[in-house]
């Protein structure tokens, strides 16, 4: 993934958990590997030991250190001393690239960058949403000032990136036309994530992995379950993995319709054994951007089941029959009878592993990326 000469790459974001923890972990691995000095920047109040393993991991990789400060979720006069702190400790790293995830470390990098550049550092400023303020409701008075803001710090940025043509979409319909270089580079997972998993001889029928919340759809995966059920005529077996704060909803959702027996709910586990432990994967969301369990899930060579949303659609191919409205359990209990009933429905729906792997890799991802840093920065 050689671009050019080396640069001294700043990654910084808020929370190091989820989805935006997980790009810059695998954005950070490949950057260092392709010889750049690769750095992290983020909050020290939240986390657990998961992800302290997490770091621990990809320490080797991060040549510039990870620097953890305490940063608020909210925007408020604390930030004030979070930003002069941050603005020193970026400046001790000498960094060519700024690269922020997120809002709030979006802003972080731009305005760290900027007062750099008025001190006569020359440093590069990129911003990827990764969802965040994009989710919020442009009507809403906190909406309007968040869109404001976001449309002020495009002054302060040399580009955006977004994961998907959707994040991109939802931007220009929400702060308005893109006035700077900006360009789409989808998520990737690694290698080690397309080694196909096999199924287990007592595998379960459908798997739903994520937090259960309604956001996800888990109430959706349960009902669209016992209508399959229904379709087919016979009993089916299903996992459910994962935690939140309507878990006590979900089971008695199951039981009330007899499930208990035949979908079993599990705390979050390795996803690897999951789908060693499944057949297909259901994603039964209401919102999402670019999720990496469908990734993850055809990197592993799973069959999946979605929800029309976000940028799944760009993953799995428009008008792809895998695809159902979301919240509608009737429409995917219907692909989920069909997935079962038809022979050969996985090859003729699923993607083709060879091309999902020149565009989904995270290898792709980073050396986009990169060549995306090179370009502005002049190297």
């Amino acid at each position: 993934m050689q671009n050019g000469s080396p640069l001294r790459i700043l990654h910084c974001f808020r929370s190091p958990i989820g989805g935006i923890f997980r790009h810059v972990r695998d954005l950070a691995i490949e950057q260092s590997r392709a010889g750049h000095a690769v750095g992290i920047l983020c909050d020290s109040s939240t986390g657990g030991v998961h992800e302290e393993n997490l770091f621990n991991s990809i320490m080797p990789h991060l040549s510039l250190g990870l620097t953890r400060i305490p940063i608020d979720r909210s925007v408020s006069i604390r930030d004030v001393p979070v930003l002069w702190k941050s603005y020193k400790e970026i400046r001790s790293l000498r960094p060519d690239v700024l690269h922020g995830h997120g809002a709030k470390g979006g802003a972080l990098a731009r305005l760290a960058g900027t007062a750099l550049r008025v001190n006569r550092y020359r440093v590069s400023r990129f911003y990827s949403p990764h969802g965040g303020s994009l989710h919020f409701n442009p009507k809403s008075l906190a909406g309007w000032a968040v869109f404001r803001l976001e449309k002020l710090q495009e002054w302060i940025t040399d580009a955006l990136v977004f994961v998907c043509e959707f994040e991109r979409n939802t931007y220009r319909q929400k702060v308005g036309r893109i006035g700077i270089r900006n360009e789409v580079v989808y998520n990737g997972v690694g290698e080690a994530d397309f080694e196909l998993i096999p199924e287990k001889p007592d595998a379960v029928h459908f798997l739903y992995v994520g937090m259960l919340r309604d956001l996800k759809g888990p109430d959706v995966f349960i009902d669209a379950f016992a209508k399959t059920e229904r379709i087919l005529r016979r009993p089916l077996s299903g996992m459910m993995i994962g935690d939140g704060p309507q878990k006590d909803k979900y089971l008695q959702m199951m039981t009330m319709r007899g499930l208990g027996r035949r979908i079993t709910m599990l705390p979050a586990m390795n996803i690897k054994d999951a789908f060693a432990a499944s057949q297909t994967v259901v994603v039964p969301s209401r919102a999402e951007s670019m999720p990496y369990i469908v990734l993850e899930s055809l990197a592993a060579g799973k069959t999946v089941i979605a929800s029309d949303v976000g940028g799944i659609s760009e993953v799995l191919g428009a008008g792809n029959k895998a695809l159902v409205e979301a919240g509608d359990a009737d429409a995917l209990a219907k692909i989920m009878a069909e997935s079962l009933a038809s022979l050969g429905w996985k090859a003729q729906h699923m993607p083709d592993r060879q091309k999902f792997h020149s565009v989904f890799s995270s290898n792709t991802m980073a050396r986009r990326i990169t060549a995306l840093y090179h370009d502005l920065a002049g190297h």
